[in-house]
């Protein structure tokens, strides 16, 4: 069995598993994951990157963070890079490590499956430090390239927000 099969079928045992997530016990789902991230050794970085997914999304976040960091340690393929910044800046932002999501929020990297979403969670950590003026600011810059008019306007409003 060739490293590509497994590694396609593993993916597709994954997605499987998500779209079966409402359906499934917390424990049920954790414990499906932590098995298909077994299964597959090839899969490093993006097992623990699925296991961090899931325990997070049972309210596991400090599980979760340090299976994020393990998937950031293991390297992962640029959609899933910029995808766990998503998930980790939002998870270190629930559990009061706010600095720190700001950070991996603003060093998110940029790809089309995430969009505009690492600013929008970076205006959320922004706004629960305190720091309300710069998160309504990265809301507006993110909002201003989908205006079909006033961009020019959106833009010096949300640069006015935070000067001087």
């Amino acid at each position: 069995m060739s490293l590509e099969w497994e590694a396609a079928a593993w993916r597709a045992a994954v997605a499987e598993l998500w779209d079966r997530f409402d359906e499934l016990a917390a424990d049920a789902a954790i414990a499906a994951m932590r098995s298909l991230a077994a299964a597959y050794p090839g899969a490093d970085g993006l097992a623990a990157f699925e296991l961090a997914g899931m325990l997070d999304s049972h309210g596991l976040e400090h599980e979760a963070e340090r299976e994020y960091e393990r998937a950031l340690a293991l390297g992962l393929p640029a959609e899933q890079h910029a995808q766990l910044a998503v998930q980790y800046g939002s998870t270190l932002r629930n559990t009061g490590r706010l600095d720190d999501a700001i950070a991996v929020l603003e060093a998110a990297p940029t790809h089309p499956s995430t969009g505009a979403a690492p600013r929008a969670f970076l205006a959320l950590a922004l706004h629960s430090a305190g720091r309300h003026a710069e998160a309504l600011r990265v809301t507006l810059e993110a909002l201003e390239p989908t205006l079909p008019r006033y961009r020019s306007s959106v833009q010096a409003y949300a640069a006015a927000l935070t000067e001087g």
